[in-house]
């Protein structure tokens, strides 16, 4: 017995229908869930080494080139996994098409702005020795 589609035609001539890429955004979602999990534990080693040695101290942490990269993939990790999910908080629940894409700019540009200044102030520190007083 062959299988029917239960598509109409109009749906298969405009390609409407899944997009197919719910999967590899789920596992996207899941991979940045689980490269935090050791970001996070570096995290907290860090503050508890960092109130410890005041602002000398920090820099002299930061500029430990593990140190500087473990922040700075803290950092771009982090701002990679709220945009993913904003993002799918937007497209679940904003159901205004002139709203939508607005907000789903807006949630790309505020998220690789925060990470791209978490960054530069990361490799400031570390490259340079220099930051705010």
């Amino acid at each position: 017995m062959a299988q029917s589609s239960l598509r109409t035609p109009l749906s298969r001539a405009r390609g409407l229908g899944s997009a197919h890429e719910g999967v590899g955004r789920f596992i996207s979602e899941r991979a940045t869930s689980v490269a935090l999990v050791p970001l996070t534990l570096w995290a907290v080693y860090a503050g508890v080494k960092l109130g410890q040695g005041g602002y000398a101290g920090a820099v002299g942490f930061l500029q430990s080139p593990v140190n500087a990269v473990m922040a700075a993939l803290l950092i771009f990790v982090s701002a990679l996994h709220m945009k993913m999910g904003m993002q799918v908080i937007i497209e679940d629940y904003i159901h205004i098409p002139n709203r939508k894409l607005p907000l789903l700019l807006l949630n790309s540009g505020l998220c690789w702005l925060a990470a791209a200044i978490g960054v530069f102030s990361v490799l400031k520190v570390a490259l340079l020795g220099v930051g705010a007083h």
